[in-house]
């Protein structure tokens, strides 16, 4: 070959040598360019590792590498992956499952640049015309002030009086959220004591530190006086009162009430992304009701004004996204026709991507992670750039047997516009479209991070890796049922989209909930089922904890662990909590220290002082089975198991636990791994094993096959079982088709997503389902089984043959 066909070939190629980030053990692997790879393996076994942590991590710090020394300074410092060669690298698009938007006014709109589009239509066909497209922006408020301007001629200057205005759409009242808040006061201080007797029991608002030299020297009220003997003008100063500028101890200072500076520093994010102590403390304080003045729409009276026909733009963000595409494609304006369909393409993606159910107006911190991802992925369908690696993390996740289809064919259509596309997936539906399969394994964790296989699907199969064997895997319908035991009966449900809904729901059984997404699944369990007496719902909603929270510490595992190593050291079990006495003082116990870049994202690198361990060197002198509590932590669940389970390191209390985490697969999770780093799958499963002890009759799970490897799912089936056989009622949604084959009931939402939803389509058995193919998810079952039927019978030909 010559040197030029070896050039091309290179290019043609991003080269991966010796990567070993987490668990991955230097791992080399060419990946094609221009491609869809998709990579497969058990969970844990290293593919986010290798593509997220590696590839695209190294594609980011390059991209930003390239900005000047000034812009650098004000990002975030991402060190290199721990790889010897990285080359052939294009610029990284992530589209992952993380949720969208902590603020509390971005939407779906916002995040898609739809709403700005429909503000610029709005402020060319709007009636009555109110002004430019920032007058139907709820993000920008109306401005009219008088400032001076300094102006320079030479020597001299001189200051004029300037008029600044800008018009916005932002509601006054609720400042752009579509809620008003009512705070508590008696929860926010005890109006028996001063302000310098801690009367504040605002989390943060000391009087040792800043706060307390403003309250101070403030000269608005005396800090020795109870606030309860305030004038009415001391009140307000103390709770409302607008910035304002003090000096105290010859220092420039800005005063501001308590309740716009609490609304401006704790609500201007969304409540699950707080710290646990503040989130606790907005709970208790602050009720959100509808804003009065925009019924929630988060406009001004004037945005609202203004109409297309018969809709306001907030009639439009309200409306489901489907329906909205079809009003934009019945306007005839050519002085709008390149906006009209650049919109209506944005629109019609939603569709296409299986969320024209949504509508624009729908708070971006409400998606689901598949949803959240799939929304992302809206902003890419219609871009020019080519040559770029899109970097996908289980795109099927939450979607339909019918809706995996359309997003397979988004992903060839990436493909085709020459674009490298990387896919981290379990589903075999979403792996049979790949043109090259990289296989990660051959275990999890410590067992995991080699490449087991490289190669074509067809490749795959014949392979004889863990993913090649199960490839083909297809649940058989069981040749008999359970019988119910009674019913839970919801009558008349019409959260969201559900038409007014009546359903049994079986009790003493496996059953599960089907429907495309936005059929009405969730809207039907957590709706009328989850908070009932008896009930136990396990979602993939995000664990509430710190950074230092853990599996551990989640579980309860951690004081077992700790009293085991208090009795054999004769000491104090505080000692061996990184959120207590045994913390690093360095870190405070976390392991890293964070650097906090206000808007940009924070930076955290690993703690000097304790080396990422998070405890003093005085507590890992003492030992438990000839370990001490780092590196227990740093143990995966199994490992673990085997560590506590038996011999002199046993503890029952801590085994019963581990067994749990085993059960529901997550025997590769190491104890001490930061919650914030799971997946929403792995989260549920997290919460599973704990809950599985609670007292309750019925457990509902949300799609608990998410994250899961194929090998994994029968693991799963045989933990739902166990439950159901052991006297609990068991109710999932979900739609892995082995899931549906195993169920004892089906209850089937359709017939479409969104206002074409939430009725009952069909109930009954997985085998009256097959037979009656009535509805989309009957279609799909019933070639999910007919091929496990055709595999079978192909096998067994081959063993006769043989």
């Amino acid at each position: 070959m010559s040197k030029a066909d070896q050039t091309a070939n290179r290019h043609d190629l991003i080269r991966v040598h010796g990567a070993r980030v987490n668990n991955l053990k230097d791992v080399s692997v060419d990946i094609p360019k221009r491609r869809l790879t998709v990579f497969t393996g058990v969970s844990g076994s290293g593919k986010s590792s290798l593509v997220f942590g590696t590839v695209a991590a190294e594609s980011q710090r390059l991209i930003n590498e390239t900005y000047s020394a000034f812009v650098q300074g004000f990002m975030p410092t991402l060190a290199r992956p721990d790889v010897d060669v990285l080359e052939g690298l294009t610029t990284a698009i992530l589209i992952d499952q993380e949720r969208m938007g902590s603020d509390p006014r971005s939407t779906v709109g916002t995040a898609t640049d739809a709403n700005a589009m429909l503000r610029i239509l709005f402020s060319r066909l709007g009636k009555p015309h109110i002004g430019p497209p920032s007058a139907f922006a709820f993000n920008v408020a109306t401005v009219n002030a008088v400032g001076a301007l300094t102006v320079e001629r030479g020597a001299k200057t001189r200051t004029v009086k300037e008029t600044f205005s800008r018009t916005g759409g932002m509601c006054p009242r609720c400042e752009g959220r579509g809620a008003v808040t009512d705070f508590d006061l008696a929860q926010m201080y005890d109006d028996s004591k001063s302000l310098n007797e801690g009367a504040l029991k605002i989390p943060g608002y000391s009087m040792d530190g800043w706060f307390g030299r403003i309250f101070s020297g403030c000269g608005l009220f005396d800090p020795d006086k109870p606030i309860r003997k305030f004038s009415k003008k001391e009140l307000h100063d103390l709770l409302y009162k607008e910035p304002t500028k003090i000096k105290v101890d010859g220092i420039n200072l800005t005063y501001e009430g308590l309740i716009p500076k609490i609304q401006k520093s704790m609500l201007a994010k969304d409540v699950d992304a707080m710290q646990p102590h503040v989130r606790a403390f907005v709970e208790r304080v602050i009720t959100f009701s509808t804003c009065p003045d925009c019924g929630g729409t988060r406009l001004s009276a004037g945005a609202r004004s203004s109409k297309i026909g018969k809709l306001n733009i907030a009639d439009a963000c309200a409306m489901q996204i489907s329906d909205l595409a079809a009003w934009v494609r019945g306007l005839k304006e050519p002085s709008v026709a390149p906006l009209l369909a650049k919109l209506l393409h944005t629109l019609d993606s939603f569709v296409e991507i299986g969320l024209g159910y949504l509508s624009l107006e729908r708070p971006a911190g409400t998606l689901s992670g598949g949803e959240a991802q799939r929304t992302k992925m809206i902003r890419h369908l219609g871009s020019a750039l080519t040559d770029v690696t899109y970097v996908f993390d289980e795109p099927t996740i939450g979607l339909h047997p019918h809706d995996i289809q359309r997003m397979n064919g988004l992903l060839l259509q990436l493909r085709d516009k020459g674009n490298t596309v990387l896919v981290v997936e379990h589903k075999p539906e979403a792996i049979a479209i790949a043109d090259h399969v990289i296989d990660l394994g051959p275990g999890a964790g410590s067992a995991g991070g080699k490449v087991v296989f490289e190669g074509s699907v067809e490749d795959l199969r014949a392979s004889g890796t863990l993913t090649g064997k199960h490839l083909d895997d297809r649940a058989r319908l069981k040749s008999s049922v359970r019988k119910p035991s009674g019913a839970l009966k919801v009558r008349g449900a019409k959260t969201h989209n559900l038409k007014n809904l009546n359903v049994d729901i079986p009790l003493g059984v496996l059953a599960v909930v089907t429907g495309v997404a936005g059929s009405g699944k969730s809207s039907l369990i957590h709706g009328s089922v989850a908070g009932q007496d008896g009930v136990v719902a396990i979602d993939q909603a995000p664990i509430r904890g710190s950074r230092r929270s853990n599996p551990a510490t989640y579980t309860g595992l951690l004081d077992p662990i700790r009293n085991a190593f208090a009795k054999a050291n004769q000491v104090k079990p505080a000692l061996f909590s990184a959120n207590s006495e045994g913390a690093c003082p360095s870190c405070n116990g976390a392991g890293v220290v964070y650097m906090d870049l206000a808007m940009m994202a924070g930076v955290a690198t690993v703690c000097e002082e304790c080396e990422g361990k998070r405890f003093q060197a005085q507590v890992l002198k003492y030992k438990f089975g000839g370990k001490d509590i780092s590196q227990v932590l740093a143990m995966p669940v199994d490992e673990a198991l085997a560590f506590f389970g038996n011999g002199k390191s046993g503890v029952p209390a801590a085994r019963a636990i581990l067994e749990r985490l085993a059960d529901v697969g997550l025997g590769y999770l190491g104890l001490g791994q930061p919650l914030t780093t799971l997946s929403g799958g792995e989260r549920q499963r997290l919460k599973l094993a704990t809950q599985m002890g609670e007292k309750g009759g019925i457990y509902v799970l949300d799609e608990p096959t998410s994250g899961l490897h194929l090998a994994d799912v029968g693991q799963l089936l045989a933990l739902l079982d166990r439950l159901v056989d052991g006297g609990k009622s068991v109710l999932v949604i979900e739609h892995h088709q082995a899931v549906m084959a195993h169920a004892d009931w089906i209850i089937d939402l359709g017939p479409g997503a969104g206002h074409d939803g939430g009725r009952v389509v069909f109930e009954g058995t997985p085998a009256q389902l097959v037979t009656e193919r009535s509805t989309l998810t009957g279609e799909h079952l019933a070639a999910y089984v007919g091929a496990s039927t055709a595999r079978k019978t192909a096998r067994s030909k081959a063993r006769a043959a043989s």
